[in-house]
C-alpha cells in the first residue's frame, strides 16, 4: 500500500443510550465498533457487507456528515475527526461524498448552476470570471455540456445527475471521494459509463476513493484493496485478488457465495440465523458465530480481532492467508 491518506483509529459511532431522568439506561445502537484502516493515497479501498453493517455510517463520518463516539480519522498528518469533535469546513476541502440516488441528492428547486456554484463559493471562494471558468471545467470533467448549467435536476436521467454529483463533489478539488453505492441505481449500460468515468477522474487527477458497494463484481472491477464488514465491525481486509480467491472469513466466503450467477441455484440457505444480531442486544463473543459453520466454543464468549499483515480476518479459526 502507498502512503497512507486516510487513517481510522478505532472508530466508533453509537446511536441513543445514556439515561432517562430517573436513571433508566436507553437503548444504544453501535453502529461502528473500533473500526481501524488505512486508505494509500490513489487507492481505491471497497467496503462490502450486508445492509446494516455499518458501511454509510462509517462513510458519513469519513467526509464529517456525522461524528465519531470513539477513536479518530486522520486525512494526511491532521486530525480533522475525532470523539465528539470535527472540523467540517477543513475536512469538506479534502474529502467530498457522492450519494447513491443522483436526483435525490440534488436540490430540485435549484438550477445545476446554481448547486455547482454553491462548494465554489463557499470552500473556495472563487467569484467572477474565475468561478465561471471552473463551473464549465468541471462540466467539461463529467463530460456534459456547458448549456445544462441552466437547467433543473428533473430534466436530466439518472447517469447524467449522476455526473453532475461527481462534478459537485470535485468542486473544492477534495483528496479524497467517498462513493456511497454511486452506481446501484442506474441501468447496466449507464453503470459502465460512469464506472469508466470515475476510473479516468482518478487517473487524471490523482484522487483516492473509498467505494462501498452491494455489487461484487462492481467491487471487484474497480477496487485495489476490500474491507468486508459485519455488524459494525470489519471481519476481512486484504487486497481485492485475495479476497475473491482465496477469503479467510466465513463470512466473506458467504457474501460470495450469494452472489446469484447465471444457471445456478443459490446455495446459501435461509433461516433464522440468517439476519443480523439484535443492535440492541449484541451477542457475547463473535457476532457471526450463529451463522458460522466453523463455530467452535470460544466463539461464544471471545471476540476475535483482526491478525496482523496484509491479508486480515478476525476468525479464532481462520486459515492462514497462504492457505486461505
Amino acid at each position: 500500500m502507498t502512503e497512507p491518506l486516510v487513517t481510522m483509529d478505532g472508530v466508533g459511532r453509537v446511536f441513543g443510550g445514556g439515561k432517562t431522568l430517573f436513571g433508566k439506561p436507553l437503548p444504544a445502537v453501535h453502529a461502528v465498533q473500533d473500526v481501524s484502516l488505512q486508505v494509500g493515497q490513489g487507492e481505491t479501498l471497497g467496503i462490502v457487507g450486508e445492509s446494516g453493517c455499518g458501511k454509510s455510517t462509517l462513510a458519513r463520518m469519513l467526509v464529517g456528515l456525522d461524528t465519531p463516539t470513539g477513536g479518530t480519522i486522520r486525512l494526511g498528518d491532521t486530525d480533522l475527526v475525532a470523539e465528539g469533535r470535527r472540523d467540517p469546513a477543513r475536512l469538506a476541502r479534502r474529502a467530498q461524498y457522492v450519494f447513491q440516488d443522483p436526483i435525490a441528492s440534488l436540490n430540485p428547486r435549484k438550477t445545476i448552476r446554481t448547486i455547482l456554484e454553491a462548494p465554489l463559493r463557499h470552500l473556495v471562494g472563487l467569484s467572477g470570471d474565475a468561478r465561471e471558468a471552473r463551473l464549465e471545467a468541471l462540466m467539461a470533467q463529467v463530460n456534459l455540456a456547458p448549456e445544462f448549467l441552466d437547467r433543473y435536476p428533473h430534466e436530466f436521467s439518472g447517469g447524467q445527475a449522476q455526473r453532475i454529483g461527481i462534478a459537485r463533489a470535485l468542486a473544492p478539488d477534495p483528496a479524497l471521494l467517498v462513493l456511497d453505492e454511486p452506481v446501484s441505481a442506474l441501468d447496466v449500460s449507464v453503470q459502465a459509463q460512469v464506472l469508466n468515468l470515475l476510473s479516468d477522474l482518478k487517473a487524471r487527477l490523482g484522487l483516492t476513493y473509498v467505494f462501498i458497494s452491494h455489487d461484487l463484481s462492481v467491487v471487484e472491477t474497480v477496487c485495489d484493496r476490500v474491507a468486508v464488514m459485519y455488524f459494525g465491525r470489519v471481519v476481512e481486509v486484504g487486497p481485492v485478488d485475495a479476497i475473491f480467491n482465496r477469503p479467510r472469513h466465513p463470512y466473506t466466503r458467504l457474501l460470495l457465495d450469494s452472489v446469484p450467477v447465471p444457471g445456478r441455484k443459490p446455495n446459501v440457505p435461509e433461516d433464522a440465523n440468517t439476519e443480523l444480531p439484535d443492535p440492541y442486544d449484541p451477542p457475547p463473543g463473535c457476532a457471526f458465530r450463529a451463522r458460522c459453520p466453523w463455530a467452535v466454543a470460544r466463539c461464544a464468549t471471545d471476540r476475535p480481532a483482526l491478525d496482523a499483515g496484509p491479508h486480515a480476518a478476525a476468525c479464532w479459526e481462520a486459515p492462514p492467508p497462504e492457505a486461505a
